[in-house]
C-alpha cells in the first residue's frame, strides 16, 4: 500500500506552497480595493476547496474501512487523529455521492428557440428561448437524487448557440449536440458513440458494433434512447457528466436508470471517463419514466 510518507513531496506541502504563493501575491496588490475584492473572491473559493476535500477524504477513509484495508485504529494512526473522529467522520454521506460530485452541483440546461402565443398587436408568434418541460424534469429527478446523496444543487441556462462554461468541477450537462457546437465537438472525443444525422432524423451511433440506435418515439412508441458518459473539459483538468437523449424525454430515463445504479456505477468507475446508452420507456399519459436500462457495455477511452 502506498503511503503518504512514500512521496517524494507530500501532497499537503505541494498546496501549502501553491497557496503561499498565491498569498504573497496577493499582499503585493498595491490597490486596497483590489486586494479587499481579490482577497474576499480568493477566501469563497478556498472555502469551497475545503468542503470538496472533506468530502474526498471521508469517502476514501469509508472505502478503505470497507475494504478492510486497515481497521479503525490504524487508519487513526495514519491520519494521526482519535478512533473516534475516524468513525465520527467514515460514518457521513455515501461514497456513490461522489460520483455526481464533490460539492454543489451545477447542471446546465440548454434553452432552444420556441414559438410563443400570439400577442395583442401582432400577426406571428413571438419566439423566446426556453427550456424543454422534458429536461425540466429531468432536472428535478436528479436534483431529487443528489439530495438524497447529500450533495446541495441548483441549475443554470445554457443560451441559445450553446455556450456553456465548461472548465469548472460539479458540472452536469444536459444538452443535445444539436443546440451546442461545443458539446458536438466534444462528443467526436468518443472513439465509441457518436450522435449522427440522416434523412430520418437523429441517432445514436455505436461505432464498435457499427450499430445504429433509433430512437422509438420517431416510429410512436413510447421510448427513447440516450447517451451518458464523462467527457473531457477544454482546459485537460477534468471532466464533466454529460447527459442527452435523442429527444428530450430520453434524458429522464438516464436519471431513472441512476436511480438504481449509482452506488454500483460509482463503485466500477469512480470519477473515469466512460460512455454508455441508456434506453428507457415511458408512460404515455403521465409521461414519467417506467422502466430504463443500460444497452451498450461502459465504454473506455484507451490509456484512460
Amino acid at each position: 500500500m502506498e503511503r503518504l510518507g512514500e512521496y517524494p513531496t507530500p501532497p499537503g506541502e505541494q498546496l501549502d506552497s501553491a497557496f503561499d504563493v498565491t498569498l504573497s501575491q496577493l499582499k503585493e496588490v498595491s490597490d486596497p480595493l483590489e486586494r479587499a475584492k481579490a482577497a474576499h473572491a480568493l477566501a469563497g473559493r478556498a472555502q469551497d476547496y475545503g468542503t470538496e476535500f472533506q468530502v474526498v477524504r471521508n469517502e476514501a477513509m469509508n472505502e478503505t474501512l470497507r475494504a478492510g484495508q486497515l481497521n479503525s485504529t490504524q487508519l487513526a494512526a495514519e491520519l494521526g487523529i482519535s478512533k473516534g473522529r475516524v468513525s465520527q467522520l467514515a460514518k457521513g454521506a455515501p461514497p456513490e455521492r461522489l460520483f455526481l460530485g464533490s460539492g454543489k452541483v451545477v447542471v446546465a440546461l440548454a434553452e432552444k428557440l420556441e414559438a410563443g402565443k400570439l400577442q395583442d398587436g401582432r400577426d406571428k408568434p413571438v419566439q423566446g428561448p426556453v427550456i424543454a418541460t422534458e429536461d425540466v424534469q429531468t432536472y428535478e429527478r436528479l436534483r431529487e437524487l443528489a439530495e438524497e446523496v447529500g450533495l446541495e444543487i441548483t441549475f443554470e441556462r445554457i443560451p441559445l448557440g450553446g455556450n456553456v462554461r465548461l472548465n469548472r468541477n460539479n458540472l452536469v450537462v444536459i444538452c443535445g449536440p444539436r443546440l451546442s457546437p461545443l458539446i458536438e465537438q466534444i462528443l467526436e472525443s468518443d472513439p465509441h458513440l457518436r450522435f449522427s444525422q440522416d434523412n430520418d432524423g437523429w441517432h445514436l451511433v455505436d461505432r464498435s458494433t457499427g450499430t445504429v440506435y433509433r430512437s422509438p418515439m420517431d416510429h410512436g412508441e413510447n421510448g427513447d434512447i440516450a447517451y451518458f458518459g464523462r467527457l473531457p473539459r477544454p482546459d485537460g483538468q477534468g471532466t464533466f457528466l454529460y447527459i442527452a437523449g435523442i429527444h428530450a424525454r430520453g434524458s429522464g430515463g438516464v436519471i431513472h436508470w441512476l436511480n438504481g445504479e449509482l452506488a454500483n456505477v460509482h463503485r466500477e468507475l469512480k470519477a473515469k471517463r466512460f460512455s454508455t446508452l441508456i434506453s428507457s420507456r415511458f408512460d404515455p399519459e403521465t409521461l414519467e419514466v417506467v422502466a430504463s436500462e443500460r444497452i451498450t457495455p461502459f465504454y473506455r477511452p484507451e490509456g484512460v
